[in-house]
């Protein structure tokens, strides 16, 4: 039976695996907007950066040496997951990409969120 040290132990390995995957995603749509000119490409270079920082950072995490390292490498990926939520928005609100299709980029947006909320304040709270 896994304990909840266990589960929390594990979220790491796989939130960071959920965004490489997430990031994957966010390259391939801003190939696609980096074919059209001026504001989506624009945009296409602020969401590469924020969507790709997600994972970049929590593979720095795993290297922390200290606990207040690594929180503060989870709080970056926080931090870059909440920017791209918004650049994902943005692309909706401008009408630049219909919301049907950034309806899953938007869930998988939410979801490592709220994850990576529940990390850090989980590890905040640990003594």
């Amino acid at each position: 039976m896994r304990t909840e040290k266990d589960i929390v132990a594990r979220k790491p390995q796989e939130i960071s695996e959920r965004a490489f995957q997430f990031a994957v995603r966010i390259v391939k749509l801003c190939q696609q907007l980096d074919t059209s000119p001026g504001v989506p490409r624009t945009l296409a270079n602020q969401l590469l950066r924020s969507g790709t920082s997600i994972g970049a950072n929590l593979e720095e995490s795993k290297g922390g040496q200290s606990r207040a390292d690594f929180l503060s490498k989870v709080s970056i990926s926080l931090k870059e997951a909440r920017e791209t939520q918004y650049w994902l928005r943005l692309l909706v609100a401008a009408d630049i990409i219909p919301e049907n299709q950034l309806e899953q980029l938007l869930d998988e947006s939410s979801q490592i969120t709220a994850i990576l909320t529940t990390i850090v304040k989980n590890t905040k709270t640990q003594k």
